[in-house]
């Protein structure tokens, strides 16, 4: 039977209904869309009744213009009524990313998390029907970039990951970054290891079956002899960047602090410089990693206050600063923080990045934010200080 044909037959059914042809119409309608899986038309079919039943135009059912304001609040729920119900249908169905476009609509996304996150479980290693539809879905379209990239790294191996994370980081959250980090520290930590033992045993020396990367490379220069190495130099570089986005609760911090280490014995053509203050890479980021673990705290801070002090470029001190404040926050330092940025980020107010005044606020320090604001002749930031010191 056609489509026609099965709407008429389910209409002939209801003709009967006390509750009138309209409903029996638009009973009939939904029915053979979803006997069908047309669950997009569904979708339609949901907001046509809704618009019906207020007595608005069925036209462009799903249309959220030229709603009446005593009409709005019901239309909406009924919007997201029928994105949620077609959504679980497409779910329901395996149709991800169908399922995706209705659940992110309405901001209700941790089913379809959960979805991907068991899908990218289940995806065996090798390409196969479906492997790039996930991918862009979890990946590129952001429904689970961390899930998004577990599977890359499972199918398309680190040199794409590293890629790709490059590209999507700036809009993951700071704990799918963090996810994320200890994801590639994990994978680069793992093969280094394995790839170092492999060299020592090759030259006859017994290495415990449990050794750590630290102790497999401690006092053994031979290993570094003549530019060796024992990695994609270019995926150790990215992945300690990335474990900056760690904290010290993550067991991978250890083993990022052993990657800076391994680096740093690099020969010096295969220590990639990087923007000030990592500009010495592996001991700029050793330093960073410390900090975060615990681990002589103030003098990794008094480095990076130090590159601070040292640098004549005012862009590179604003971005040696930014480093300096983040750290200070993120290890409890936040005072030794200002004394040595302030200066330095004292005019930076952007409203979707850093802001001075915000820093100020976080750290209790109303009184920097006064001072400065003096020294700048600044009414408008001095004002804010007042105001907020009545407050508190």
């Amino acid at each position: 039977m056609t489509s026609i044909e099965l709407f008429e037959s389910e209409r002939n059914k209801q003709v009967g209904s006390s509750t009138g042809d309209g409903k029996a119409i638009l009973d009939a309608a939904e029915k053979t869309l979803i006997d069908q899986g047309d669950f997009h038309r569904l979708f339609d079919a949901k907001l046509m009744r809704a618009r019906h039943c207020l007595g608005l135009p069925i036209t462009q059912p799903t249309s959220l213009r030229d709603i009446p304001d005593e009409h709005e609040a019901a239309f909406r729920d009924s919007y997201t009524a029928a994105a949620r119900e077609v959504g679980q249908r497409f779910l329901d169905a395996g149709q991800l990313a169908d399922a995706w476009a209705y659940f992110r609509t309405i901001n209700e996304t941790a089913s379809v998390r959960a979805a991907i996150a068991k899908q990218v479980t289940e995806t065996p290693p090798e390409p196969g029907p479906g492997l790039d539809e996930l991918l862009n879905l979890a990946l590129y379209e952001g429904a689970h970039v961390v899930e998004g990239l577990k599977l890359l790294l499972k199918t398309h191996g680190t040199c794409n990951t590293v890629t790709a994370m490059g590209q999507v980081m700036a809009q993951m959250t700071p704990d799918e970054r963090r996810q994320a980090a200890a994801m590639m520290v994990r994978n680069i930590y793992s093969d280094l290891q394995a790839n170092v033992r492999r060299d020592l045993e090759r030259h006859q020396t017994l290495v415990k079956s449990d050794a750590s990367l630290r102790e497999l490379i401690q006092g053994r220069e031979s290993l570094f002899a003549d530019g060796g190495y024992h990695i994609d130099v270019s995926h150790l570089h990215s992945t300690v960047s990335f474990a900056r986005h760690l904290d010290r609760d993550c067991p991978e911090l250890q083993m990022a602090i052993e990657l800076s280490d391994y680096g740093a014995q690099l020969a010096e053509q295969l220590r990639y410089p990087s923007d000030v203050p990592f500009d010495d890479y592996y001991v700029a980021n050793r330093h960073f990693l410390n900090a975060l673990a615990g681990v002589e705290v103030d003098e990794s801070m008094q480095y990076f206050i130090d590159r601070l002090k040292q640098e004549p470029d005012a862009p590179d001190q604003r971005m040696i600063a930014f480093v300096v404040a983040d750290l200070g926050q993120r290890v409890d330092r936040t005072n030794m923080a200002f004394e040595a940025a302030a200066p330095f980020l004292k005019q930076m107010e952007d409203p979707s990045g850093f802001s001075f005044t915000a820093w100020c606020v976080t750290a209790k320090r109303l009184d920097i934010l006064e001072s400065s604001a003096r020294e700048d002749n600044d009414v408008l930031r001095l004002a804010t200080a007042m105001l907020l010191s009545i407050n508190t």
